[in-house]
């Protein structure tokens, strides 16, 4: 099967140098057009995507043909599999945004000072933004989708594994672009796998005003490091949940159930279950037995060991991201044992509590330190979608700008407007 797409010597920092100013460039003329302009290069994006399913099917197949000589995992081969209805997903997804209210230009908080000045803050777009993520070659038309009808130029860089499939869906990005008038430059993809091609990327202050990575421990903790830009970072998926002992132990059967088995790929998949001593017994052994027949491999604390045949959990294991059907058991003494768990040991994503007692509901959600709280619900929901973002381009486990799942509105600065009539300032 041969790549229609092949990698090439360049000069990096050039090339990046040029998609810079070709974004910059773009992000003038984004700021200036219309939510009508956006909303038709979206269909047209949608329409192109359509149009060219045989191609992106084929260009899949060629990146899962490598990935399986290269030995990926299971897990990351699910992330990279392009299918039909995926690729339907994606043209929904389009479809999704180009509904969604236009962010931009949108004034909060006008208020009228006591010397009759009007004062309120305006969204406006963050300018060109780098995006670097792994995997999942949907990524690619999610992040053209946000950033564009945010108003932002983009510039991509996506995992070497998908490095054929996001080449295809970038040139029918373009296509859609170039279609409804728009710069094709508002969204480039940087068609090298050189890996020398994200340290231009993080460090072009010239072009670039925000970074968001995408992928594992080292590549955030690299761009954390490395990058002369603002980054807004999307950290691993460590997520927990937690049966209390006043939880009703049918739903919580469920929701640990689902949040762990929905898809164990995904960052919003349950990675530690966290059982109150109190209900331990009634619980745990049947809900590990759930797991065991689904094929996920259980490793549990001393004590979950006394109840049910698992393997020994490791110190390592309660800081393990899995990503596949693997899961850590703990039984706790009470819910301020649990919060310090995660606490300690969580990501800061997504944690649950299963209990219907009022007061231990609202101190989980107050105290545990993460992007998203769910009560009686499982991590799995936490997705862009879910929450009626529409499409997301990473969840922010930061505190500052923007927390949880990015959608448009993360993908927005505000600034001071003043209205005056004519005032001076005495």
């Amino acid at each position: 099967m041969t790549s229609e797409v092949q990698t090439r010597d360049i000069d990096i920092a050039a090339h990046v140098a040029l998609l810079g100013q070709q974004a910059r460039q773009a992000s003038g003329l984004l700021r200036r057009s219309t939510t009508g302009q956006r909303n038709a290069a979206l269909a047209a994006m949608a329409l192109e995507l359509s149009h060219h399913r045989d191609t992106l099917l084929d260009a899949n197949a060629r990146d899962m043909a490598r990935g399986r000589a290269e030995g990926l995992s299971e897990a990351l081969m699910d992330r990279l599999l392009l299918t039909p209805s995926r690729i339907d997903a994606m043209i929904s997804g389009l479809e999704t945004v180009a509904s969604l209210p236009d962010p931009v230009g949108g004034i909060d908080d006008l208020r009228t000072q006591d010397n009759g000045l009007r004062i309120g803050r305006m969204r406006t777009p963050l300018g060109v933004i780098g995006i670097i993520y792994e995997s999942r070659p949907n990524v690619t038309v999610d992040a053209a989708a946000l950033c564009l009808k945010a108003g932002n130029a983009a510039i991509l860089r996506g995992g070497s594994e998908a490095f054929e499939s996001n080449c295809a869906i970038a040139r029918c990005i373009a296509s859609g672009l170039e279609s409804a008038g728009l710069p094709g430059h508002a969204v480039q993809l940087i068609e090298t796998t050189d890996r020398n091609a994200v340290g231009a990327l993080i460090t072009a202050r010239e072009y670039v005003d925000v970074i968001i990575p995408r992928g594992g421990k080292s590549l955030i903790k690299r761009i954390s490091e490395e990058a002369s830009i603002p980054v807004i970072k999307h950290l691993e998926g460590l997520c927990h949940v937690f049966v209390d002992r006043h939880a009703s132990l049918d739903m919580a059967f469920d929701i640990a159930f689902n949040a762990k088995c929905f898809r164990y790929g995904i960052c919003g998949a349950m990675e530690t279950l966290l059982v109150d001593q109190e209900i331990a017994q009634a619980f745990v052994p049947a809900m590990i037995a759930k797991f065991q027949d689904a094929g996920v491999t259980v490793r549990g604390c001393d004590r979950v060991q006394a109840l049910a045949e698992v393997e020994p959990a490791t110190e390592e294991d309660w800081w393990t991201e899995y990503l596949g059907p693997e899961l850590s058991v703990r039984i706790v003494e009470d819910m301020d044992a649990a919060i310090e768990h995660i606490n300690h040991y969580g990501s800061h994503h997504t944690d649950a509590i299963v209990s219907d007692h009022f007061g231990h509901t609202q101190r989980f959600m107050l105290e545990v330190d993460s992007s998203s709280v769910m009560v009686n619900a499982p991590t799995c929901f936490a997705d862009g979608a879910q929450y009626g973002l529409g499409a997301e381009i990473g969840i922010s486990t930061d505190k500052l700008h923007v927390r949880g799942p990015v959608g448009l509105e993360g993908l927005t600065t505000r600034k001071y407007i003043v209205l005056g009539d004519g005032h001076v300032r005495t």
